[in-house]
């Protein structure tokens, strides 16, 4: 697929923090609709899909923002950053949305004279999934959400990992793609503890005025199967898509040298639902 237009840009937060981005251009640089698409734990957005998904959202008539989040741990490449992955968190990851929607309304961003922000969507796949549906939540001008594969607790460590990080400081966990150990200090685990309401994914969902689409592989780990179909019994207006078959990464490898038939289908699932409350 040839690629859409696009530009880099990157938002200066201070402390050394920075949210570093693309946008992708509709063919016909008009006002539109906005999508900004997150990525998960372990993700960021040159990794896999992502380059591919907002390429074929903006063909379909979007901007579409892929963007790293500040402490994903990337910079320039793969997890050059361990130390500020080490301390990310949920709230983190919320001031980081609030900094770009707010560049993308002050015109701060590539092409964003031509962006329609109160008509914005988020797309969240993993992790990123829980953070897109606590930010739609707290800002009206988020008009959908769809989540890939998206994770239904914040709370999503496993018991050792967690009794490790209380006991010691932090904890690690591998990346066995880049064969790194991945440190996760307590910045997280309190984070998590200090906004439990706030943070609470199944009752933000019960409460959300914002609608949810729920994208989720039936080959995927069961507990996000089972995560996705509380999503969905959380509020009735929510609805639900299984993609038969489908990984965690919808049967996609890093780096993508082929697009699988899964990947398409979530891709052509949400731009529906793009289209019917964005349009």
């Amino acid at each position: 697929m040839t690629s859409t237009e696009q530009q880099s840009f990157t938002i200066d937060l201070g402390n050394n923090l920075f949210v570093r981005g693309d946008v992708h251009t509709p063919a016909e640089q008009t006002k539109r609709p906005v999508v900004i698409i997150c990525h998960g734990f372990k993700g960021h957005k040159d990794w896999n899909f992502f380059p591919y998904t907002a390429d074929k959202l903006a063909a379909s008539g979007y901007y579409a923002i892929r963007f790293n989040f500040s402490c994903n741990g990337v910079d320039k490449e793969d997890f050059d950053e361990l130390d500020k992955f080490a301390v990310n968190t949920y709230t983190r990851e919320l001031k980081d949305l609030k900094a770009l929607l707010q560049a993308a309304k002050d015109g701060d961003l590539p092409y964003s004279d031509m962006f329609d922000t109160d008509r914005t969507g988020i797309v969240g796949h993993s992790r990123g999934g829980a953070t897109s549906i606590i930010f739609a939540a707290e800002h009206t001008e988020v008009k959908a959400v769809v989540t890939w594969n998206g994770v239904a607790d914040v709370d999503f460590l496993g018991e050792e990992l967690k009794q490790e990080i209380r006991e010691k400081g932090a904890g690690y966990i591998a990346n066995k793609r880049t064969n790194q150990d991945m440190a996760i200090k307590a910045n997280l685990l309190e984070d998590i503890e200090a906004n439990r309401e706030r943070f609470d994914i199944l009752s933000i969902i019960s409460g959300m005025d914002t609608p949810l689409h729920i994208i989720q592989g039936d080959a995927d780990g069961s507990w996000l199967q089972e995560g996705a179909e509380k999503m969905r019994d959380a509020a009735s207006e929510h609805s639900l898509t299984i993609i038969e078959g489908g990984t965690h990464t919808f049967n996609a490898a890093h780096p993508m040298e082929h697009v699988p038939r899964e990947l398409e289908q979530a891709i052509v699932k949400t731009t529906d639902v793009l289209d019917d409350y964005l349009r």
